[in-house]
């Protein structure tokens, strides 16, 4: 009995001086989904790389923000990650601190916050993310006017723009290219009253096992995941670029402003910019931002150039600074 005794105190002696080792290995990412822009294998990377885990999240960028704002007190994430106005928001805020990763200086002025608040760690472009076997015989389609034909009714998704970031920037493309403004928004909300018509499915959440499925055969998404769908989930993918335009939207990474683990969340996002981190990117069809980690293996999967001169960047600080005005309209005049 002694004996038994002895050893279950050992063991509470081990559990005891293992938590905080455990602890000291991990970190917590809001908005780190793995089955969005392949976080699975970024996740993965950052375990192998630097030994520090940090559990599947499977929020929205708004669903952040919120979230962020309301631990404000007593925060419980390390790191952020969400569409470039998000971040800009955040820092606003006061939710996010000042924090320059390793390759600053590699990141491009305007696709970061001169004080490190939030910085681009890859882009992707807003098009059709279109899955060819469940479109019923009916053509891919190849522009914004293309989706209001009653052919495709009950075929097109988009993410809830109200709250998730890739919902409001294929908004703000299809106001853009509908000869809208980011001070105008008529256009846009129109063509979203018209759509309506053709009973669009609308997520909160990512939705590519959707699309891969064919529960969803068009979505309003970025070039990466439909990359990913065709090459690497072999289904019958097609990307489209807009006829008549559309966007290239960076995606952002913050620290947490007195998060739990910020050492840790340090070491993330200085892993995260690193050339092995950003080959993860690259490696799952985005556009890192660092140009060098994107090789001609994975730029030959991309549609052509020529494409591509149809999406351009746009001015993101106002983007943050009317989506508010833009989420009003919407919940008032589409749903």
């Amino acid at each position: 009995m002694k004996r038994k005794w002895i050893g279950v105190l050992l063991t509470l002696a081990v559990l005891v001086w293992a938590g905080p080792g455990l602890a000291a290995d991990q970190a917590i990412c809001y908005n780190c989904p793995p089955m969005w822009a392949d976080w699975a294998s970024q996740l993965k990377a950052i375990e192998q790389n630097i030994g520090i885990t940090l559990p599947h999240d499977n929020k929205n960028s708004g669903q952040t923000l919120s979230q962020l704002i309301a631990e404000k007190s007593n925060p419980v994430a390390d790191v952020a990650y969400y569409g470039v106005s998000f971040g800009i928001k955040a820092k606003e805020a006061d939710v996010v601190a000042a924090y320059k990763p390793a390759h600053w200086e590699d990141i491009p002025e305007g696709l970061k916050d001169p004080e490190g608040y939030w910085f681009t760690i890859h882009s992707g472009t807003i098009g059709f993310f279109v899955n060819k076997d469940a479109l019923g015989g009916a053509p891919v389609p190849k522009s914004w006017a293309d989706l209001l034909k009653p052919e495709y009714k009950g075929m097109i998704g988009y993410l809830d723009p109200t709250s998730a970031f890739v919902g409001y920037a294929s908004a703000v493309a299809a106001n853009l290219s509908m000869g809208g403004s980011l001070d105008n928004f008529d256009p846009g909300i129109a063509f979203f009253k018209k759509l309506k018509e053709n009973e669009p499915i609308v997520p909160k959440q990512t939705s590519y096992a959707r699309v891969i499925s064919g529960e969803i055969p068009i979505l309003f998404d970025y070039d990466f995941n439909a990359y990913r769908g065709k090459y690497k989930d072999m289904a019958n993918i097609e990307f489209v670029i807009p006829a008549e335009g559309s966007i290239v939207v960076p995606y952002v990474m913050s620290l947490v402003k007195n998060g739990p683990n910020a050492e840790n969340g340090k070491k993330v996002l200085d892993f995260i910019m690193s050339d092995k981190g950003q080959a993860v990117w690259a490696n799952a069809f985005l556009r890192p931002v660092r140009a060098s980690a994107l090789s001609p293996e994975a730029a030959a999967k991309f549609l052509p150039a020529s494409e591509y001169e149809r999406a351009t960047p746009i001015d993101y600080a106002k983007m943050a600074e009317v989506q508010n005005t833009f989420r009003d309209r919407y919940l008032n005049e589409v749903r």
